[in-house]
């Protein structure tokens, strides 16, 4: 693949270092000065609109120094961004090992005058400060991420106000149809259609939404948790909107402080993800705790092979979710059983997600000057390339997300459970 550098210029100047971030992919490079680098026919060209783009990747090797140049602003992307991402995981170079080439690197950035002292850092980057997975560690995080604004939510997710994996369970649904049918899905599963006046806890209720549809499509009377403040005050105006406060509370309150409560079914849909692998022990057995005999909890959440924890310069962790951690399925399986629970049912919902999250894109990028004049044009962009990369890692199978059911038998080991699976998932 030709790469082509105008005359003396930044491009020129600064080839070492495009090398490093593009790869083979087929992306250019387009410099402040005008000058370009790249091959003849890309895909997308990421365009460096000053130099502190690249001061801050120098400063920053890896994805933090090109997230912070994106957020601020110094780097746009001409072509779609999600293919744009695609193209540069498959076929870029990483920025780390790329300094192998060091002292070509050191003459660019002399010539290029961006050696000084590093940049301030966008101020929508967060760093937690105490102990990790406290309560209040834990509140400022969740913050940080979902009180943002319940309206920029709106525009993104659209009118089901569902911050989770949908389920396409007919390629033709709509975005909002899909959400439905993941929360129908749930709601079958936790056996909710089995008999009415059902009492369900749902930890991590974000904004009501899987509260609104088991009580008012399965009767079930339901206690949805949350500790986001924001969150908080729409689902509780959600619930008195659908007229439906006699069988829906909202509590702002953490799942550690439910204590001498009892709940025939509990679902946890993109909340253990927050939890961590040294508290997902706890999680379970404090949930499980909470169930009657015969009671189910599904946990739904995003997985990775072997688990992730967010790096502490990772872009997801000082941008997106800090704190966050994901768990092997195998390790959510093993802590269910290990508190009781006997796991019935697991299911992968990957390629669900990835169009889920194409979806959200598509939504920002439609209502962008909306979205700005919402959170600002920093909190906007972060959001759009959390959720762009998102899609290509569901899309690649970098991450998954599963569907994780147990049940706490009864003494005898009766469960209740359905004798097959398509007895559980039947419409």
């Amino acid at each position: 693949m030709k790469r082509q550098s105008t005359s003396a210029n930044a491009s020129r100047i600064a080839a070492p270092l495009a090398e490093i971030l593009v790869g083979v992919a087929p992306v250019s490079i387009e410099f402040w000065d005008g000058s370009s680098w790249g091959p003849e026919n890309p895909i997308a060209t990421i365009r460096l609109r000053s130099k502190d783009a690249l001061k801050r990747i120098l400063w920053a090797p890896g994805e933090l120094g090109v997230a912070r140049a994106f957020v601020a602003g110094e780097i746009d992307i001409d072509g779609n961004l999600i293919e744009t991402l695609r193209a540069l995981r498959s076929g870029g170079q990483n920025l780390r090992r790329g300094w192998r080439m060091l002292p070509r690197i050191v003459a660019s950035a002399s010539r290029l005058g961006i050696v000084g002292r590093p940049l301030s850092p966008p101020p929508e980057e967060i760093r937690p400060r105490g102990m990790r997975h406290s309560l209040a560690r834990d509140a400022k995080a969740v913050g940080h991420h979902y009180d943002v604004g319940n309206d920029f939510y709106r525009l993104v997710l659209g009118p089901s106000m569902t911050y989770s994996c949908a389920h396409f369970s007919e390629p033709t649904l709509s975005l909002t149809e899909a959400q439905v049918s993941k929360y129908d899905l749930v709601c079958r599963k936790l056996g909710l259609h089995e008999r009415t006046e059902m009492r369900l806890l749902d930890v991590g209720c974000g904004w009501g939404s899987m509260a609104l549809h088991a009580a008012s499509r399965y009767k079930a009377r339901v206690v949805g948790v949350t500790i986001s403040g924001e969150q908080f005050t729409a689902a509780t105006a959600r619930v008195g909107q659908a007229g439906l406060a006699d069988r829906i509370e909202i509590r702002l309150e953490d799942y550690r402080q439910l204590a001498g409560e009892r709940f025939d079914a509990i679902s946890s849909i993109g909340m253990s993800e927050h939890v961590g692998k040294a508290c997902i022990g706890e999680y379970f057995s404090t949930l499980a705790s909470l169930l009657s005999p015969r009671g189910r909890l599904l946990n739904h959440a995003i997985s990775s092979v072997g688990g992730s924890k967010l790096g502490p310069r990772s872009f997801m962790n000082r941008y997106v979710f800090p704190d966050g951690e994901l768990l092997d399925v195998g390790d959510t399986v093993l802590a269910m059983e290990k508190s009781g629970l006997e796991v019935r049912d697991i299911e992968s919902l990957r390629e669900h997600y990835a169009l889920t999250l194409r979806q959200w894109v598509a939504n920002i990028e439609e209502h962008w000057d909306a979205a700005v004049r919402i959170v600002g044009v920093g909190r906007a962009r972060v959001w759009h390339l959390y959720m762009a990369g998102s899609a290509v890692g569901f899309g690649d199978n970098g991450i998954s997300i599963h569907q994780v059911l147990g049940v706490r038998p009864m003494d005898d080991g009766t469960s209740g459970m359905p004798l097959t699976r398509r007895e559980l998932v039947k419409n």
